[in-house]
């Protein structure tokens, strides 16, 4: 039984061995083009957007804290006040 199992466990490696070997140089050559195509412009302007986007969400909501003077997340206010209530 362990030799049936040895013998298939070496036939799918040898098989898994022959078919890297044969992509090998497709596999080199699309990572070569991928590498080359990378640029850095694209993370800095991914890391732009997200800076734009979270000064807009805190203008927004201190717009609507303005205009309503009223506490608009009530839920996140008093867990806000729980974790800095020190008196336990």
């Amino acid at each position: 039984m362990f030799k049936k199992i040895k013998s298939f466990v070496k036939g799918v490696c040898s098989k898994a061995k022959s078919a890297y070997e044969n992509t090998e140089a497709k596999i080199k050559a699309k990572v070569i083009k991928l590498l080359i195509g990378i640029r850095a412009e694209a993370y800095v302007d991914t890391g732009v957007k997200i800076l734009i986007a979270v000064v807009v969400g805190a203008l927004l909501l201190t717009l609507l804290y303005g205009l309503f003077n009223a506490t608009i997340m009530p839920a996140v206010e008093t867990r806000i006040g729980e974790l800095f209530n020190y008196a336990g």
